[in-house]
């Protein structure tokens, strides 16, 4: 049986391939971890084979080095009935100074599929900490800016 598993924590180097033009490493770079890591954990959580819906929210808040120790940690932090909403927070710091500082965070939302690529029931979840109640709203409040901004997109 599945025991649904909340969060997931990925580590590494961040190597010199990964570098953009300007020296620092590539936001699509990032952009590919933190997909990697919610995909991750939206599976853990509802062990099925899942698929992105959306990425909201992306904001970088400073630059990931060459040779930076990365930590790419990914939550469940809203459910519904077949989605999984995961907010990923991005951190990196210089492995001799252990000053790790978050880099950028988003929120990415996944649906679970079965074999023929139908949605799935994912089980629910519950906040427990105060914490988890500002990130369950964070998540709530970004999935209905999205509706309300595809709404006006499509009245345009």
């Amino acid at each position: 049986m599945h025991k649904p598993k909340r969060s997931v924590e990925f580590r590494f180097l961040a190597e010199p391939m990964d570098v953009n033009f300007g020296g620092k490493v590539h936001g699509g770079i990032v952009m590919k971890w933190i997909d990697q890591a919610a995909y991750a954990c939206a599976a853990g959580w509802s062990g099925k084979y899942c698929i992105t819906v959306s990425v909201g929210a992306i904001r970088f808040v400073r630059p990931v080095l060459v040779g930076n120790l990365v930590t790419v940690e990914a939550k469940v932090v809203h459910t519904g009935n077949s989605s999984m909403h995961i907010y990923v927070s991005v951190q990196a710091t210089d492995p001799k100074q252990n000053d790790p500082q978050e880099t950028n965070h988003c929120i990415i939302t996944f649906i679970a599929v079965d074999a023929d690529g139908d949605k799935v029931l994912v089980e629910p979840w519950q906040p427990q900490t105060e914490e988890d109640k500002k990130l369950q709203d964070y998540a709530i409040n970004m999935k209905e800016l999205s509706i309300e901004a595809e709404k006006r997109l499509k009245q345009a």
